[in-house]
Formats: C-alpha cells, sequence, structure tokens
C-alpha cells in the first residue's frame, strides 16, 4: 500500500499546479484535471486506511487495486513532467538582454505547445477512464476494510540515534552475549604459550542466520589484531566478485599503499601474487566473512601461505560443509550456540527498558513467552524488542500479547529461515508509511555493500520518498531523520560513528536482505538483475527501478520505458550503457561503480534528479550535464584536474554537488542557489576574485568543503566576505595549500549552528587563537581541527570551554620541539567535558593536563613527549584519572635526549598506560 501511496502523492499537488499555474488549458483539459485529482485524492485517503492493515489480512483484489493505482499514477506523473518540460524555460537562466532570442524561443514553444496538450488532453482522458474504475473498486473494498492494530506516529522529525542504539552498537559484546563466546574464540586462535611460533592457522565459525556469527568475528578480531603486524576484516557475498574481495583484502591490509587498487587493472591471479608478496615474512591476521561456497574458498586459499608463522585466519559461514573445507581439523570449528536466557533476557531488556536487570512487572510474563519464541537468536530478539519499544514508546501490555500469540510457533521447534522471515515481517508491517519505500529501496545495493548514509538520503530524496508539505522544512534533515529512525528499529546496522555520534553509514543484515528483496520485486518495486535465472525470469515490462549486479545481463533484452532509477555495480557493462539514452522518465542514474567513457547521452535525461558517476576513464565531463534542469544530485567521484563544465551554472535545481578533489569550478557558480551541499572543488589564487565572491550568494549552504590553494591578501578578505554571507552553514572544511590564512582570524563571524569546523593544513598556520574561537560564538561546534603557530595555556582552556566539543585537532608547528624551555599547560577540571579523542599534534604534553574531573569521555590521546623531560623531577605520567581512556598515541621527540632518556622515556610511558584500569594501547612512534 505505501508503494501506490508513494507513487501517487507527488502526483496530487503536480495536478494541482496545472490548474492554478500559468498554464493556458482547454475547458476539458481542465475538467479532466479536476475530475482525475478528486478521484486521487479519494485514493489516496483510502489507502492510508489500507496500509495499517496487516499485509497478510487484505484481500488479493485489494494488492492488484492498489497497484493499478500505482501504475496510474507514475504513468501520470512522466506524461505532466514531460509536459511541464516542454512548455516551461528549463531552469536556464534568463538573460533581459537578449529579447530576440527569447522572443523566438517562445514562439517555437507555442508550435510546439497546442502537441503537448494534445498528448496530455488523451492521457486524461485514458487516466480518467481508468480512475472511475479503480473508484467503483475503492467503494467496494472499503467496506471490507477494518482497523487492525494500533497506528504508527507518521512524524519523523527530529529523529535522533536512540541512545540504545549507540550502546549497542558500541558495546556489542555485553549486550548481546557473547562475551565467554569471544574468550573461548579467542583461546582457539591464540592456543598455547608459542602459538606465535606455529604455522597458519583456520578457524571457522558455523552457524544459523542471525546467530550473530559477524558480531563474535568482529569481537575476536578488535581483540587481538593488536598482536599482528597486519591485518584485514573482509565481507563477501552470495555471488561473490572474487577480484573485488582480493582488492578489499589488500586494501585492508594497507590503506595508504592501495588507496587506488579498486581501479587496478588486475586479474584474480595478479591480484593473488600482489596479496602473497604483501604478507611474505608478515604475521597477520584476517577475517573472511560469511562464504558461501567451498569454491570462492578453495580460490581464496590460495592468496595465504600455510608457512605463515604466527598468522591467523578466520572464516565464518551458515554452511557445515564449508566450515569443514576451511579448516584442517574439525576441532577448529567454532559451533555458534543460541543465547541462553539469562543472555536473551539481559539483550531484551537492555533494548526495551535500557535496563538489562530490570523489567516492569506486568511485562514479566509476556516477555518470557515471547523470549521463549525468538529461541535464543540475537537478530529475533533485537527485532522484536525494537518494535515492542518503537519512537522511544513502549507499546501497551495487550499489544505485546497480540504480538506474541501472532509470532505462532516462533523459533523453538528449529531455526527455519522462513520462520525467521515471519518475524521479521513484524517489525517491517510496524513501520510508519514513510519508512517503508526508504526500506525496501535497500534492496538495490548487493549482499554486505556499505552503503554511505549522505548519498542514501540524497537518493532517497530524488525518488520522492521524502516528501513534506512544508517548503521551509529541509528534505535532506527529513531524510536524515529516516535513516536515524531505521538505524533505532534495528532494521540497518550501523557502520561507524562520526565525531559527532551520528551513523556514518549501514550495512543490511542479510537475511533482512533477502525479506526486502521478496517483498521489492511482489511490489514490482525493484529489478535486481545479478544474472541468475529466477531473478530474470521475473522481469516486467513496466520495471521502474534496476539495480543491475552482474556483467552478463543483456540489458538489449530489458524494456527501459518505465524506469525511473537505474544503478550499476558492475565493471563490465560499460559497452551496453549507450542504451540508458532511450530511459525517457530515467530519474536516478548512478554509475559511480562503473568506470565509462562516455556520457554524452545524459543530455538526453530530462527528468534526471540524481547523477553518479565516475571520472577515471572519462575524458571529460559532458556539456550536456547542464540541460537536466531538474537535476538535484550530482556526484562525481575519482580524482581530476579538470574544470566542471561552464553549463553546470544553468541547474538551478541542484542540491547537492560533490566533486573529486582537484576539480576546479566554472564562473557563474553563484546562480546555483539551491545548493545545500558543495563538496571538493578547488579555489586558486589564479582565479578570478568575482569567483570567489560568487560563493557568498550560495546562502542555502549547509556542508562546505574545498581546497583553498595559494590565496593572496585580497582574495583572503574577499573570502571572508562570502563566508559571512553563509550563515546557515554547519560544516566549513577547509584544506589549506598555502596562502594568507591568518587573515580569516579577524572579520569572520561563524553562524551560530556551525557544528564542525576544519582549517586542514599543518603547515599554514594561523598565528593565535581566532577570537571568534568561544564558547558563546560556538556553543554546538563538535568538531574542531586548526593549527597554530602558537598554542598558549590560555588557547587550551578557552578550546576546552567549548561545551559540545567532541573531536580535537590542534597542530603546532614542530620546531617548537627544539626548544629549550617548553611550557606544560593545564586545564581546569571542568574543561573538555564531552570530548572524546584529542589530538595534540607536536604539542608537547602530558596526561596530567587533565586534572580530576577533566575530559571523562576522552577514549583517544594523541600528543609528543620530549624524552629529555624524562629527567625532570616534576613530570606525571599518571593516566588513571582519564576514566575513559582506550587509545594512546605518543609521539617520542628525541630532540636533545640521550639514549638512555629515549629508553627511559619509553618504558615509564607503557608503565603509565598498564597501571590504567582499563589498560589502553597505546603506540608510540
Amino acid at each position: 500500500m505505501e508503494i501506490a501511496m508513494v507513487a501517487i502523492r507527488p502526483l496530487l499537488p503536480k495536478l494541482g499546479n496545472l490548474l492554478v499555474g500559468e498554464f493556458t488549458l482547454e475547458n476539458r483539459v481542465r475538467k479532466r484535471i479536476e475530475s482525475l485529482l478528486m478521484e486521487l485524492t479519494l485514493m489516496h485517503a483510502a489507502l492510508r486506511k489500507v496500509a495499517k492493515v496487516p499485509h497478510e489480512q487484505l484481500d488479493e483484489g485489494v494488492k492488484i487495486w492498489a497497484g493499478n493505482i500505482k501504475e496510474l499514477s507514475y504513468h501520470m506523473e512522466d506524461i505532466i513532467d514531460g509536459y511541464m518540460l516542454q512548455v516551461g524555460d528549463g531552469g536556464e537562466p534568463t538573460n533581459p538582454k537578449n529579447k530576440v532570442k527569447k522572443l523566438a524561443k517562445k514562439t517555437r514553444k507555442l508550435f510546439k505547445k497546442r502537441k503537448n496538450l494534445h498528448r496530455i488532453s488523451h492521457a486524461l482522458e485514458e487516466a480518467v477512464g481508468q480512475a472511475k474504475q479503480l473508484a467503483e473498486l475503492r467503494q467496494r473494498y472499503e467496506q471490507d476494510i477494518r482497523y487492525i492494530g494500533a497506528s504508527v506516529n507518521a512524524d519523523a522529525t527530529g529523529v535522533s540515534v536512540d541512545p540504545r542504539v549507540m550502546a549497542l552498537y558500541t558495546d556489542v559484546t555485553e549486550l548481546v552475549g557473547i562475551a565467554e563466546a569471544q574468550d573461548e574464540l579467542v583461546t582457539m586462535l591464540l592456543v598455547g604459550d608459542g602459538w606465535s611460533k606455529h604455522p597458519l592457522k583456520t578457524v571457522s565459525i558455523v552457524g544459523f542466520g542471525g546467530l550473530g556469527k559477524t558480531t563474535l568475528a568482529k569481537a575476536a578480531y578488535e581483540k587481538i589484531k593488536v598482536q599482528f603486524d597486519c591485518d584485514a576484516f573482509v565481507s563477501i557475498s552470495r555471488n561473490p566478485d572474487m577480484k573485488k574481495v582480493f582488492k578489499d583484502i589488500l586494501y585492508e591490509l594497507d590503506k595508504n599503499k592501495y588507496a587506488s587498487i579498486s581501479n587496478a587493472t588486475l586479474d584474480q591471479r595478479q591480484l593473488i601474487d600482489v596479496i602473497i608478496d604483501f604478507l611474505t615474512n608478515k604475521r597477520y591476521l584476517i577475517v573472511i566473512d560469511d562464504i558461501w561456497d567451498e569454491k570462492a574458498w578453495q580460490l581464496m586459499k590460495c592468496a595465504f601461505s600455510k608457512n605463515s608463522i604466527g598468522s591467523r585466519l578466520i572464516t565464518t559461514t551458515r554452511i557445515v560443509s564449508v566450515s569443514e573445507a576451511c579448516c584442517s581439523s574439525r576441532d577448529d570449528i567454532y559451533r555458534m550456540k543460541p543465547l541462553t536466557g539469562d543472555a536473551s533476557r539481559r539483550l531484551f531488556q537492555k533494548r526495551v527498558f535500557s535496563n538489562e536487570e530490570w523489567c516492569p512487572p506486568e511485562f514479566v510474563q509476556v516477555s518470557k513467552g515471547i523470549l521463549h519464541k525468538c529461541g535464543g537468536i540475537p537478530l529475533a530478539i533485537i527485532s522484536i524488542a525494537s518494535l515492542l519499544a518503537s519512537n522511544r514508546q513502549i507499546k501497551t501490555k495487550d499489544q505485546w500479547y497480540a504480538l506474541l500469540n501472532s509470532i505462532g510457533r516462533g523459533l523453538t521447534e528449529d531455526h527455519s529461515v522462513e520462520e525467521m522471515k515471519k518475524i521479521l515481517l513484524f517489525s517491517y508491517y510496524d513501520l510508519p508509511s514513510y519508512l517503508k519505500p526508504c526500506l525496501l529501496y535497500l534492496s538495490i545495493f548487493p549482499e554486505d555493500q556499505i552503503i554511505m548514509r549522505g548519498k542514501l538520503v540524497w537518493k532517497w530524496i530524488s525518488e520522492g520518498f521524502v516528501y513534506s508539505e512544508i517548503q521551509e522544512t529541509s528534505l535532506y534533515e527529513l531524510g536524515d531523520s529516516y535513516f536515524s529512525e531505521l538505524v533505532n528499529r534495528s532494521m540497518i546496522q550501523p557502520i561507524g560513528i562520526d565525531d559527532e555520534e551520528k551513523v556514518k553509514a549501514c550495512r543490511v543484515h542479510d537475511m533482512v536482505l533477502d525479506l526486502i528483496c521478496s517483498l521489492a520485486s511482489e511490489e514490482n518495486f525493484v529489478t535486481i538483475l545479478d544474472g541468475t535465472e529466477r531473478k530474470l525470469t521475473n522481469l516486467q515490462s513496466k520495471a521502474r527501478r534496476l539495480s543491475i549486479q552482474n556483467s552478463k545481463v543483456n540489458m538489449a533484452t530489458i524494456s527501459m520505458t518505465k524506469v525511473r532509477s537505474l544503478t550499476v555495480f558492475t565493471n563490465d557493462i560499460v559497452q551496453q550503457l549507450h542504451k540508458v539514452s532511450t530511459f525517457q522518465v530515467l530519474r536516478l542514474l548512478d554509475l559511480e561503480h562503473s568506470p565509462i567513457s562516455d556520457t554524452a547521452y545524459v543530455g538526453n535525461l530530462l527528468h534526471l534528479r540524481y547523477l553518479g558517476l565516475k571520472y577515471n576513464g572519462l575524458e571529460e565531463l559532458p556539456m550536456e550535464i547542464g540541460k537536466l534542469p531538474l537535476l538535484q544530485t550530482l556526484h562525481i567521484s575519482g580524482n581530476s584536474k579538470k574544470e566542471l563544465p561552464s553549463s553546470i551554472v544553468r541547474l538551478r535545481n541542484l542540491m547537492c554537488l560533490c566533486v573529486g578533489g582537484g576539480m576546479k569550478l566554472p564562473f557563474g557558480i553563484g546562480n546555483l542557489t539551491s545548493l545545500e551541499v558543495l563538496v571538493g572543488p578547488v579555489v586558486a589564487c589564479t582565479f578570478n576574485h568575482h569567483l570567489v565572491k560568487e560563493l557568498g550568494h550560495l546562502t542555502r549552504l549547509r556542508v562546505l568543503q574545498f581546497l583553498w590553494e595559494n590565496l593572496d591578501e585580497s582574495m583572503c578578505k574577499a573570502m571572508v566576505e562570502s563566508l559571512n554571507n553563509l550563515r546557515k552553514l554547519e560544516v566549513l572544511d577547509i584544506y589549506i595549500k598555502g596562502g594568507h590564512v591568518d587573515l580569516v582570524r579577524e572579520g569572520w563571524v561563524p553562524p551560530p549552528q556551525l557544528r564542525k569546523l576544519s582549517f586542514n593544513t599543518p603547515y599554514c598556520q594561523f598565528l593565535t587563537l581566532p577570537g571568534w574561537i568561544n564558547p558563546c560564538s560556538l556553543h554546538i561546534l563538535s568538531y574542531l581541527k586548526i593549527s597554530l603557530d602558537e598554542v598558549r595555556s590560555e588557547d587550551i582552556q578557552i578550546i576546552g570551554m567549548l561545551p559540545a566539543l567532541r573531536y580535537l585537532v590542534l597542530w603546532v608547528d614542530d620546531s617548537v620541539l627544539e626548544k629549550d624551555m617548553v611550557e606544560i599547560f593545564v586545564v581546569t577540571p571542568d574543561s573538555f567535558p564531552c570530548v572524546t579523542e584529542c589530538h595534540f599534534n607536536y604539542i608537547p604534553a602530558v596526561p596530567s593536563i587533565f586534572p580530576q574531573g577533566a575530559a571523562p569521555r576522552l577514549k583517544h590521546l594523541e600528543f609528543t613527549f620530549p624524552a629529555m623531560w624524562i629527567s625532570r623531577g616534576d613530570i606525571d605520567l599518571d593516566m588513571r584519572h582519564l576514566p575513559s581512556l582506550e587509545n594512546v598515541d605518543v609521539v617520542l621527540s628525541k630532540y636533545g635526549a640521550t639514549d638512555v632518556e629515549v629508553k627511559e622515556a619509553n618504558a615509564a610511558l607503557r608503565g603509565a598506560a598498564a597501571d590504567h584500569p582499563n589498560h589502553p594501547c597505546i603506540s608510540i612512534y
């Protein structure tokens, strides 16, 4: 039902705009629009009622009725969009001086207008006839629709990440009750005192989906990886691209050395040779997660020599025969077991009540029944618990019992995949209507794909899933709240936490992915082309969203006339992409996973809202990009020294422009007044001052990240003026490559909602701390990265008073270490109340700069310690007063120190870390 609602929702205001807009419509056309608008409005209201009924209780006729509404709505929206594009101005900036061209253009459009009116009139005549038939069906089915179950809150605005989910993510080993299992696995890996002298050993974890195999492997991996020279954690899929798997292993082993490995044109044998060469004479720890096929393992293990002394491999799989193929002995297989009753109870109560040891008396009995049916499967427990406490509101006791009775036999008799899916379906049906299409959309991604939060939200917007009737509402903020709510409900797995404690990306559990792929296929919402015969036989001529995941797909056999979205995840289909020009109503085109050499055809895709390209392989970006009047998001990945095409300044609806590093902006960029995000371009001293001033016209900017290259004094002043116009900025991230950065110290007034501020360079400093860095001006700043020529004690104190600061990087010139006398600053006990990560780069310091009470949340501390200080009597290296400390990085400066002092300093630092109750990991460079 929700998919039909998504289709009909944007059509209603467009029909209304045709009636009130500046369109000369014949009377019969106007009447047809009014009739269609009324019928669709009534249908939308009926769909809202139907959406509250559990899917399995719906009459089959109702489902067919909703599907017909969806197709009718899509068809009419395509017709209306095409009509408006033909009679509109295409969004191009007008030039009042060129009245002759403007008049000629208008005359040409008048000739086209009658043809377009005839087309829309004919389409409306058909649509009104279909709508009348659907209205009769609506009246028939409306009598049978009953209100079943409690409705859900349909307002997601302002959703933040639930603290319980954050605890689940950051302390997952404790919450899912696997501490004992972790110890057992670590013992299997590191058995005996001389384990590091034994050859390569493989341990395989095997168990039913949802038992927590990946969680256990990750926990053990994180605990012991410091004992190895290098490490990697790689997930594969049911139909793995083995070249990609080998590239992922190399990237994980050394992210700097293999930063561009994804673009390498190497075959499987060559990649295996590269891995073997890298791992030679190294002791490594590698996890290969979720192996489905013995053949895949036989190929992978060629990269790992049995003579790799002290190295360890961990594999996870659902299939016993695969686990046996991975190991030389059955003693090296770890068989996952369901959670104990006590662990299940603690996990459930932690997720629902935020307290693993407490449950309200009225819920104790029903909780036992629910947990019994979950069968100790963590995924089932988390799914049900998230459903019962969605939107931080615990459902009533009656609703708990209704759920218990609905689960059926549950997972107690056997760990059936179908029973697991039934449990997951409860969570899906409990989603608000606006979240269901957002979740189903994730079926376009291959198994184990890491999905970046920002890109996903922009895709949701371009697909029309994020909608608000209030014009001032930020669509991105609304879509971002949808992402947070899916995390809160445990429908997606969070990947990584940024400095603002927001989830960076997500992954879809394979059992959830199977479920949403099935639902999306049933709704004809997404068509997945992965080369399997099963998927290809389900193709329909009315495919709306295509996900191409295999090079064996022949696009020539697929009808493209109705396709709205195309995402390509394979490199080997490039030669077929010219067919994209026939996609008449395409709204989203994502080719970032598929390098291409020609994109001239994009100029024909007038309906396009989202365009993702990978620069590698392109000789130049096409001027035709400027012909896309509706484009909202343009992502161009890869590095380039090219300039963006000048035609880009015509894109008046563009909200997000993200380009690869090194790309230059064209003049006229100030025309893009809808822009909210600008990431990646170069602003250099060779550019005209007018371009810098144009940045000040982009008053809707929330995120601005760019390279500032050798700006002179006058250019810097122009930049400050532009920045002062950007009062909606939340993120300002400037990579500085030479120039007069210190001039920004005066004249700039930061916007009040600034959350992230980064002057990203160690080579070009502010002389002293700018006056606008203070608790009053930056009261919600959570990220600060800045380089100073001189750091004073009062500067540290001011920074320490920033109330929301979580992440700090403070640089000084490393020549300060050569001074004979360096002050050891000390902050007040109430300083750094929220900081979790603090990097003092080339700043001589000791942990005691934070007295008792300061920095209570500090987890990661980096500082520089002059080894010669060890001879001073007043040096205190104690760290025990920092209760949350987990990691310490120390740059040990040897300037002016003897070898004995260096050795003593090293020992003293390690001893201080060992004395801390947390035993933080310490690295000394």
